[in-house]
């Protein structure tokens, strides 16, 4: 249940001799961190002296090379500190690109061929369940609409919702004030931390419909605080309270124990997925139809690329994708890979939020835009997981003045 979180992070910076630059992170929750970086470490003779234009033209060809190394794999294969280290080093990449483009990271995806996206990813675990050619047909189908799309995107944002009421910490006075405020500034959908005292969930699932009403969409995240068995029996008593969803409900690695609980809960949602290694656990999940939202994380897998072979999977089984967020720079990256989804995979923002986290958003040089309940999309180049260079002196670990001052 993270009750002692210290929010962390691996940063990763990727320089050019012309003096360029792209950064990525991988999020953690504080101590382990050093495991992270260390991980980072092994993977920069995969790097380090590459030709950028080479790297650049095939991204799908870089992330096979740092997730294929034949002895680095034996930590993994693809999960795991070594698979998030690897996701870290290719967003830098991706951003990298996008800089060079010129174009914010969701822009510059959008904008390449269905040939391209597809040759981006690697088939090998996905066909008995997504084709080439099935991907294909999918992006060529999103094709003709893409720039009305855009168009779209840019004029109204794309949806979010908010967890800042949720957390198991406040008191029932400060989750019903937040929950009213989140509405008010233009929210449909909250989410409230469950798991850890089944009175004190009724409790407040209840203040938070009597507060909010019939029209609000209500999500429940356990943090995998359940069995499959346990799962079933705690959301009994809430159903009559009508929460969207519930998340993370149990270990995130039981797939049937995801599948089990979604069948005896409907109406009630199943969602997970920012603690999957990989898109094969993905896979697998849409062929169990143990999940009915799929939330991927932009900084769990590995990186960008990884992410579209999931998108694909999602648009083809039509599982709406609700990106994980918060942390440290969650939000900043995972917006791109949901408007890239809506511009040229799915088409469609129907059922479709993005998490929102209202926290840290100021270390970072192109910090996320949120009005009236929408994410604003991103028109600076990059990714967004640039950190400000005062940031990065305050937090780094163990020097920073942050970390030398001690506890607050």
């Amino acid at each position: 249940m993270n009750p002692e979180p210290d929010y962390s992070a691996t940063y990763v910076t990727l320089r050019t001799s012309d003096g360029a630059a792209g950064h990525g992170l991988a999020f953690t929750i504080g101590r382990g961190n050093e495991i992270t970086t260390a991980a980072v470490r092994a993977l920069e003779p995969l790097v380090t002296g590459l030709a950028v234009d080479d790297l650049l033209a095939d991204l799908g060809a870089f992330s096979r090379r740092l997730t294929g190394d034949g002895q680095l794999r034996w930590l993994g294969p693809d999960k795991g500190v070594i698979h998030m280290a690897a996701g870290a080093v290719v967003n830098a990449a991706w951003d990298l690109y996008a800089r060079r483009a010129g174009k914010p990271l969701w822009d510059l995806l959008a904008g390449l061929s269905p040939e391209q996206l597809v040759a981006l990813v690697d088939f090998r675990y996905l066909r008995d369940a997504l084709t080439p050619e099935e991907a294909l047909d999918l992006l060529r189908a999103a094709e003709p609409g893409r720039a009305a799309r855009r168009a779209r995107l840019l004029a109204e944002g794309y949806p979010a919702y908010t967890t800042s009421p949720g957390w198991l910490g406040y008191t029932d006075d400060k989750l019903v004030r937040l929950a009213r405020e989140a509405v008010a500034e233009g929210f449909t959908q909250i989410k409230l931390k469950v798991g850890a005292d089944p009175e004190a969930d009724l409790r407040r699932l209840r203040l938070a419909r009597e507060a909010l009403g019939p029209g609000v969409r209500i999500a429940l995240d356990a943090n995998q605080a359940w069995g499959a068995g346990e799962a079933v029996e705690r959301l009994a008593p809430l159903a009559p309270w009508e929460p969207y969803w519930i998340e993370e409900p149990t270990s995130p690695d039981d797939i049937l124990g995801h599948a089990a609980i979604r069948r005896a809960v409907a109406p009630v949602r199943v969602a997970t997925g920012e603690h999957c290694h990989n898109q094969v656990m993905f896979k697998q999940l849409l062929q169990a139809e143990a999940v009915d939202v799929l939330q991927l994380d932009a900084a769990r897998v590995a990186g960008v690329t990884e992410n579209i072979a999931i998108l694909l999977l999602a648009a083809k089984f039509g599982v709406p994708v609700c990106p994980h967020a918060g942390g440290v720079g969650l939000c900043e990256m995972v917006q791109h890979l949901a408007m890239f989804d809506f511009v040229a995979v799915s088409g469609t923002m129907e059922d479709r939020v993005i998490e929102y986290v209202d926290h840290l958003h100021e270390h970072f040089t192109t910090p996320v835009a949120v009005r009236g309940g929408r994410y604003l999309a991103p028109t600076a180049p990059g990714n967004g997981a640039e950190m400000r260079a005062a940031s990065i002196a305050d937090h780094r670990f163990p020097e920073g003045p942050v970390w030398s001052a001690g506890p607050s």
